[in-house]
């Protein structure tokens, strides 16, 4: 058991508890990581701010800008460098939970794979580290397997921000963006954070609340480009951050939901870390995240217009059947606080 959390059990520190002051260099560049991640964008934007204040930059500002609107890359695969997803910063990143990665079996690298991840987290941070760069070791765990985070489009608008992310491989979640990602050759693969923004309102220690019952749009994606699916849980990625209480029904919940539907994307109230304390902050909690991967499961070889909603249908609930399994197979070693079992809400 961590310092922290025999501290927060026996009430032993007041509130916050502050970090040491002599804490090792290692860790300090693993906190590190994680911060530059959480300000990036901001620093993006703030530099590009700067830049189109200064009048002899408003040429490349106005240009780029024009570019930004007119470049495809997010929906045609990305411009992915290896060079990016394998910084040693990464390694840091990672180690700050620490992260590990859990396979069932191996994967064939002739063939196209649609990880479906799970739960969506506060932020999904456990997808970062796994799928978009080497900090978790993917390319070594599934050689051959060339996987693209998929996201919102609206990140792609963020100027220098979109330049980051398309070197770590990320595209725009659309339909069009996945099916050419998986139609661009052998192993070629992606990740979906299938519960998106409804799913991290139910993000809290101990719970497992997926939603997933309607959500079929990643299977026909999977069914249409010959794509096998594959379960992934990540078991600590509800643990990184402590959420408001936002029970259904609530006019927190009301409030939250009208802004999903607004907006696309919702606001959780949350609270982690901060830099030289362990409970209030912004930075996610020194928590394991342990990320399993599921068998795959193939699609049929024959799939006809009057079979194919049939055979969606099919997929899915094996599909939820194999999670379900993977997680009772996984829940004594990886989530032994729970605080009740995994359950799919939508």
């Amino acid at each position: 058991m961590s310092n922290e959390k025999i501290h927060r059990e026996n009430g032993t520190e007041p509130l916050p508890r502050m970090a040491p002051l002599h804490v090792p260099w290692k860790r300090r560049l693993q906190t590190a990581a994680v911060l530059f991640w959480g300000i990036e964008p901001a620093l993006f934007v703030c530099a590009f701010l700067f830049l189109a204040a200064i009048p002899v930059f408003w040429p490349l500002a106005i240009a780029y800008v024009i570019w930004l609107y007119m470049d495809k890359a997010p929906i045609q695969g990305g411009r992915r460098r290896e060079a990016v997803r394998n910084w040693s910063y990464w390694n840091y990143f990672a180690d700050y939970f620490p992260t590990t990665i859990t396979k069932q079996v191996d994967l064939d690298p002739s063939k196209n794979y649609v990880f479906g991840y799970h739960p969506h987290g506060i932020i999904s941070v456990g997808a970062i580290a796994t799928f978009a760069s080497e900090g978790n070791g993917f390319s070594q765990q599934f050689p051959g397997i060339v996987p693209s985070l998929m996201t919102l489009a609206s990140n792609f608008k963020i100027p220098f921000h979109r330049e980051y992310i398309l070197a770590l491989g990320m595209c725009d979640v659309s339909r069009q963006s996945c099916k050419a990602v998986l139609k661009s050759g052998p192993g070629r693969s992606i990740a979906i954070v299938i519960g998106g923004a409804a799913e991290s309102l139910n993000a809290r220690p101990g719970v497992m609340d997926l939603t997933l019952k309607k959500r079929l749009g990643f299977v026909k994606i999977a069914l249409e480009t010959g794509s096998s699916l594959v379960p992934v849980i990540n078991f600590g990625e509800n643990d990184l951050y402590e959420q408001v209480k936002n029970d259904d029904g609530s006019w927190l919940r009301k409030l939250q939901t009208k802004t999903q539907h607004l907006a696309g994307f919702t606001l959780p109230l949350f609270h982690g870390r901060g830099i030289f304390n362990y409970d209030i902050g912004l930075l996610p909690h020194r928590r394991p995240m342990h990320v399993v991967f599921g068998e795959p499961i193939d699609p049929p070889n024959t799939v006809t217009e009057e079979n194919k909603d049939q055979i969606v249908r099919e997929m899915h609930d094996k599909y939820m059947q194999n999670l379900k399994a993977l997680y009772d197979r996984y829940k004594d070693k990886y989530a032994p606080d729970r605080v009740k079992e995994l359950e799919f809400v939508a």
